[in-house]
């Protein structure tokens, strides 16, 4: 198959045929930074992230997924959209936020009048084409948030890690996972995942309803490909209204999706929190480290060790809760 960038320069020398959108082709021309968009044909985009050391979503990340859903709801010939990352550890480790909450802030609201964040996850999972996740490594927090706005997602069974661990560290989840998690795999399931706040892996996603299906992972690519390319044959408006119809009886309203980024910003602001964000860092958040790679499990060496625990009508420490 001819891939094509989005630059429209062809990588196998073979131009694909088809239109291309002018009113976004100065957009297509850009350099982005943590992504890399190929165009495999006129309705099949692959997007990778790659943004080492482990693929973290920023600001800039934001600033570009937010420029990418814009492309994907304007194209009259794109059908389907494949996420996949270059890092087979670490698929969206989750949100970054630089020691610089303003950078963020200054994203301000996109088209719904949401958060800029909240606004494009919402576009993408309205957008009048099929976007799915293809996920390997792992994707906690925003990454989780990211993947549970696309329409499909397939997780390798050996190599999936999903989670949502901001309640462990004194937050509110700020991409509104909860709207999204309840519908799909039920109340109390959706509350294990996100207080209890560990890692679930691809075959428990996949008995959860967290992922369509885990497919083992030499299998991963050339199905998910396949589906790809596949729903790429078929018609724009017959994918766009049936999933219309879909999108009605089960994507979250938006007065749904506006409240919890206002908590996660409350709470996030408070002292201990930015404490517990620190010890964290210093445990090697942000970068590939132990603390990332088992983070389900290591979060917790990020609460303060004079933290008592009751269990029997006493309290005590709990051993190996933090740093000394």
């Amino acid at each position: 198959m001819s891939t094509m960038p989005i630059s429209g320069v062809p990588i196998s020398g073979v131009p694909i045929s088809g239109p291309t959108p002018t009113a976004t082709s100065g957009a297509w021309s850009r350099s982005w930074s943590h992504l890399r968009v190929t165009r495999r044909s006129p309705g099949y985009w692959h997007v990778t992230f790659d943004h080492p050391p482990i693929n973290t979503i920023t600001a800039t990340t934001v600033a570009e997924l937010a420029e990418l859903v814009g492309l994907i709801e304007r194209d009259p010939d794109l059908k389907v959209v494949v996420f996949t990352s270059a890092d087979a550890e670490f698929f969206l480790a989750h949100y970054d936020v630089e020691n610089d909450p303003g950078r963020t802030a200054a994203l301000g609201v996109g088209p719904t009048g949401l958060p800029a964040w909240s606004d494009l996850l919402l576009r993408l999972s309205r957008a009048p084409v099929v976007s799915i996740a293809a996920i390997r490594g792992r994707a906690r927090g925003a990454g989780s948030e990211f993947v549970l706005a696309a329409d499909l997602r397939f997780a390798s069974r050996e190599n999936t890690v999903l989670g949502q661990f901001e309640v462990a560290i004194g937050v509110v989840p700020g991409g509104a996972p909860m709207a999204r998690l309840a519908r799909l795999v039920g109340r109390g399931r959706a509350l294990e995942i996100l207080l209890v706040a560990d890692d679930v892996d691809g075959p428990r996603a996949e008995q959860y309803g967290y992922v369509n299906r885990a497919i083992d992972d030499d299998r991963l690519d050339a199905e998910v490909d396949a589906m790809a390319s596949r729903l790429a044959r078929f018609d724009h408006e017959a994918i766009a209204r049936t999933k219309s119809y879909v999108d009605r009886v089960t994507l979250p309203a938006e007065s749904e999706l506006a409240g919890p980024v206002a908590d996660f910003r409350e709470l996030f602001g408070r002292p201990a929190q930015q404490a517990q964000w620190a010890r964290l860092q210093a445990l090697g958040l942000n970068s590939d480290s132990d603390v990332e790679r088992s983070l389900g499990r290591r979060v917790v060496d990020s609460i303060p060790t004079d933290r008592p625990v009751v269990t029997d009508g006493s309290s005590h420490r709990v051993p190996g809760d933090g740093p000394a």
